[in-house]
């Protein structure tokens, strides 16, 4: 047992004898070992690249800044990256991959940000998150990568080559033999340049030929990985099968106890989060997630259910399993990755949807009134929420800043100085038109002035005219960043074509409508408007994706709110522009400091 928790951090050479004498001893702990050792060891374990002294602790590799802003429409600025970043290391997520640093410039400087400031920052209990940078199986993207994450107190490097026969003939053209000494000669190189801590992904893995993915795997640990990720890519797997495909890389791979076994499971069979707590309970020690589920198709196993499954079942089930988030965080990060990323979370999402905690059958109300145990698995205040009906507080156009600021804390918003200010004045101004506000109402105002992009651009004034009797006609007055006004007119099929058009004349910056909808926050004739646009420009920023290597036209998204339909479609469009304009400021500042640099 000493020698598992305390293999060799240097490349592991093995003999070449056959496999079948290479099985390593699996470690195992009876139930009451198991909740002895979580009684007496309750907090996070050390960090060791390749072993965690704690046999039932959990790694939660969060890849939402990666993986998750794949999403279309899910493009995040510098700024909305590291806000997202703090989140997660104040929420405990151990290893954070923020980014892809070979995709574009704009991605590797905002991966080395977060490697600067959130990579160097420990936490009260003294925790510090690991900065992770994904590269493919090639010696520029190696060294973009740790370019990016060097800069961390634990910078980390993750590679990755698909290993599946229909990507060895149909993507990658390569032989069998030809992926061995790639992953070979480049986990090696990763190692070589100075970072001891390195994962390797065989991407694919839950298709790939289980003979060859062993071989894989093993000269992966010989040139050095430090951890063993096997993606179910395409969310092929089902539970039982993923669970056994770890069991029997376990059980196939020699050295295997020498690195930490992942999973990455994506959504498309709707089994992501069942998959991952499958390979949890067959032995991976870190899995990796994304905060809502957001991601590539269908999305990622989510980080909120995972977790929270853990913390349910994990001591019961999964022999005393446990992660080191603080769940109470949980709500606000995904308030915070719905809000940036423009992808909004369904109704019925489990532990952050908007009905998770919401009983309307008379038969579940009963049994509520009586005891909340008889219907509730979780309590909402430990992801962070309070239920509203237990502080008795309405909220109506006579509230004062110390009624909403109690509510937004019930809601999970911590907000001070100048926010709440601001969200203080929309309030007033809503309450002023609608008797009560809701907590959709509150949210939405919050979204609208919070969860907003670097303004460039602000909507002064707007008047429209429309109806059965002629064109449709809009006045816009936007504000510039320099104080100055700018006014214009247009015509168009309606009030909201006429405005969008009145604000390009303003702007000046061509773009594609791609997505534009409108919902009601509540119920009513009174209720709130939010709108929420994709758009793309013409001479749009590009990115690399880290799949498929194709060239992808990145998407900018905005939300707005408000009481008048038209105004909350202009705050959108005014939103998403600020989004995209933003970015564009960000490279070309970024650009000029290093020529700057260059000619000194």
């Amino acid at each position: 047992m000493a020698s598992l928790l305390n293999p060799p951090l240097s490349p592991v050479l093995f003999p070449s004898h056959s496999r079948s004498l290479c099985y390593p001893k699996l470690f195992s702990v009876s139930p009451s070992q198991s909740h002895s050792i979580k009684c007496s060891l309750s907090h996070r374990p050390d960090y060791f690249p390749n072993r965690i002294p704690h046999p039932s602790y959990v790694r939660i590799f969060d890849t939402t800044l990666r993986d998750g802003e794949q999403s279309p429409g899910a493009t995040m600025t510098s700024k909305e990256k590291l806000d997202i970043a703090r989140q997660l290391a104040r929420l405990g997520v151990d290893i954070i991959e923020a980014g892809f640093p070979a995709a574009s410039r704009d991605d590797l400087d905002a991966v080395k940000m977060i490697a600067k400031e959130v990579g160097n920052s420990i936490s009260e209990d003294g925790h510090v998150p690991v900065i992770c940078g994904l590269a493919r199986c090639n010696k520029s993207d190696i060294d973009a990568a740790w370019e990016a994450v060097r800069f961390a107190k634990r910078p980390r490097i993750h590679t990755f080559i698909a290993t599946s026969e229909i990507h060895l003939k149909y993507k990658l053209k390569k032989s069998r033999e030809e992926i061995l000494a790639i992953v070979r000669e480049m986990v090696a190189y990763a190692r070589s340049l100075g970072c001891d801590d390195v994962e390797f992904s065989p991407e694919d893995a839950g298709r790939s030929d289980r003979e060859f993915l062993y071989l894989v795997l093993e000269e992966a640990i010989k040139a050095g990985a430090t951890t063993l990720n096997i993606p179910d890519t395409v969310g092929y797997t089902l539970p039982s099968e993923f669970g056994q495909l770890i069991a029997d890389i376990q059980s196939n791979t020699c050295g295997i106890e020498h690195v930490i076994i992942s999973t990455h499971c994506q959504n498309d069979l709707g089994l992501s989060t069942a998959n991952t707590l499958a390979g949890a309970h067959a032995g991976a020690r870190q899995l990796e997630v994304t905060v809502n589920g957001i991601g590539e198709r269908a999305g990622n196993a989510s980080l909120e259910e995972v977790v929270m499954a853990i913390k349910c079942r994990g001591k019961e089930l999964m022999g005393g399993l446990y992660t080191g988030i603080n769940t109470r965080h949980i709500v606000m990060a995904s308030k915070m990755v719905a809000e940036y990323s423009g992808l909004h979370v369904q109704p019925h999402k489990a532990i952050v949807g908007a009905n998770a905690f919401a009983h309307e059958s008379g038969i579940h109300q009963d049994g509520m009134l009586k005891f909340k145990g008889t219907y509730e698995i979780i309590s909402p205040e430990d992801i962070g929420l309070t239920r509203s009906n237990e502080s008795g507080i309405v909220l109506g156009k006579l509230s004062g800043r110390h009624a909403l600021r109690s509510r937004l804390l019930e809601l999970g918003y911590e907000l001070d100085g100048r926010e709440l200010d601001d969200v203080f004045w929309r309030f007033k101004a809503v309450a002023e038109k609608k008797k009560h506000l809701s907590d959709g109402d509150i949210e939405a105002l919050v979204s609208d002035e919070i969860f907003q992009p670097q303004v460039i651009w602000s909507l002064g004034d707007l008047q429209v005219t429309c109806g059965t009797l002629g064109l449709s006609t809009a006045t816009v007055k936007l504000i510039g960043v320099d104080e100055v006004e700018h006014i214009a007119c247009s015509v168009g099929t309606g009030p909201v074509d006429a405005s969008y058009k009145a604000i390009d004349s303003i702007v000046k910056v061509p773009v594609a409508l791609l997505e534009y909808s409108l919902n009601s926050v509540t119920e009513g004739i009174d209720a709130i408007a939010s709108t929420r646009v994709v758009i793309r420009g013409e001479n749009s920023h590009t990115s690399t994706h880290a799949l498929t290597g194709e060239t992808v036209h990145r998407t900018f998204s905005g939300t707005g709110v408000g009481m008048d339909i038209v105004v909350s479609s202009v705050r959108a469009y005014v939103g998403a522009l600020n989004k995209m304009l933003g970015f564009k400021a960000t490279s070309v500042e970024k650009t000029s400091t290093e020529n700057s640099h260059v000619s000194t």
